[in-house]
């Protein structure tokens, strides 16, 4: 005597994980068999994008970042605010700092490779770096409005807002005592405007673009970012550590930012995806910033004992190390800014917060 389709038992493995997908879809194909009269309600009411859409919200990834990255920006972006701090301490406040400036501030225009001199003056052009930046932050704010991202514009508006705060009230609020004759202006003129404005343009190119452009808009702000800040400086408008500070506090603001990422801000959960070009642009750029950084910072404490009498076997190595400090620096907060976007806008399972790293070349 055979047994019908009505009487078949269902075997399930206890042991097996439960897949509500599967479940359907078995329990469709076991239906198809037996009576084609009978429909799933769940499907008759909603279609497959809801169901997905409804199953991607019970993932609290898919609402905000992960913990451990929202405590990363967080931290990062206080150190970078603190960081700022103590370079305008060490240039305003100590002996050596105000003779360092002012020996760059007299010397560096001077120095300056037969190429970077005509970009430096063209860039030291105010209206330029004006529209220039200006021009980013549209672009920025058109691929927002293309992909939707409403509440990230409002963030971004708020980052901005706090730059141009922060490039107004300081240099208007922070002292510079008088501790040596100078030959630059002794009013303070710490944080650099020009510098705040073309970092944070770089910055929310980067937050703007899809994850395949990060990488390139990345590279772009650092650029850009670089060239303002060594033409604010051989043009005579700023001293180093001006340029220096405003890179780092518009790093740590842009953390900061990232650390308060919704939903709508980042990327959808099918097309969330580990990024080669933001793994290998990102690596890049913090291992050249930390290593320029410390660089910079050891051809200062070797030259240091000259500083305070002004001697002239100093004034190569001042220079280049404003230099190596504008590129390092500025590489490091565009570095941060290019992996914790990834990280905040692409969280992805425990086993790969970055994701997996590229694969070399088939041969």
């Amino acid at each position: 005597m055979s047994m019908t389709d009505e009487f078949k038992p269902i075997i399930r493995d206890p042991q097996k994980s439960a897949n509500m997908l599967q479940q359907n879809a078995s329990s469709e194909a076991l239906g198809s068999t037996g009576s084609n009269t009978s429909t799933d309600p769940v499907v008759d009411v909603l279609s497959a994008d809801e169901v997905r859409r409804g199953l991607a919200k019970a993932d609290p990834l898919t609402r905000h970042p992960r913990i451990s990255s929202i405590v990363q920006c967080v931290a990062f972006g206080l150190i970078l605010l603190a960081a700022s701090v103590g370079v305008w301490w060490l240039g305003v406040y100590t002996l050596s700092g105000q003779s360092y400036e002012d020996m760059v501030w007299s010397r560096f225009p001077h120095v300056l490779p037969a190429w970077l001199g005509p970009v430096a003056h063209i860039f030291a052009i105010s209206l330029l770096v004006q529209g220039v930046s200006v021009a980013m932050a549209i672009i920025a704010l058109i691929v927002l409005i293309v992909r939707k991202r409403w509440l990230l514009i409002m963030q971004l508006a708020v980052f901005g807002g706090l730059c141009f705060t922060a490039a107004k009230v300081l240099k208007s609020v922070l002292p510079r005592p008088y501790l040596i004759n100078l030959d630059s202006n002794p009013a303070n003129s710490a944080p650099s405007g020009h510098t705040i404005l073309a970092a944070a343009a770089g910055v929310m190119l980067v937050c703007a673009v899809p994850r395949v452009l990060r990488a390139l808009a990345a590279a772009i702000g650092w650029l850009y970012a670089v060239l303002v800040g060594l033409s604010v400086i051989a043009a005579q408008w700023h001293r180093p550590i001006d340029v220096i500070m405003a890179l780092l506090i518009v790093g740590g603001l842009a953390l900061l930012m990232l650390a308060v990422s919704f939903a709508n801000g980042m990327d959808e959960p099918g097309k969330r995806t580990s990024s080669p070009s933001v793994q290998i642009v990102g690596s890049v750029m913090l291992t050249f910033g930390t290593l320029g950084t410390l660089y910079g910072a050891y051809i200062i404490w070797q030259i240091q004992p000259g500083l305070d009498l002004s001697a002239e076997w100093t004034n190569a190595g001042a220079c280049a190390s404003t230099a190596i400090l504008t590129a390092s620096v500025c590489a490091l907060v565009f570095g941060l800014v290019l992996v914790m976007r990834q990280l905040t806008a692409s969280p992805l399972t425990k086993l790969g917060l970055v994701g997996a790293p590229p694969a070399p070349p088939k041969q």
